[in-house]
């Protein structure tokens, strides 16, 4: 399966973590926040900016455009 960053996603489809190439410190925040290896989550909106808003674990994130495109996820439906 084809690897896309965050930003590249689809709305409404969802998507499988990869891996996350960010400093440390924001690494462990999305960590603790659940978002972590093999996690599934959902694409809900994303803004002109670049944010991504996803649906994770129960909780709705958004994460700006430089984070997002340093999550690597790929596409499972």
């Amino acid at each position: 399966m084809e690897q896309i960053d965050l930003c590249g996603a689809d709305l409404g489809k969802t998507y499988q973590v990869v891996g996350m190439d960010l400093p440390r410190a924001a690494q462990m925040r999305l960590i603790a926040l659940g978002l972590t290896e093999g996690t599934q989550l959902e694409v809900l909106n994303k803004k002109r900016g670049g944010a991504v808003i996803f649906h994770v674990r129960g909780t709705r994130l958004a994460v700006g455009k430089k984070i997002a495109e340093k999550i690597s996820i790929r596409k499972i439906s």
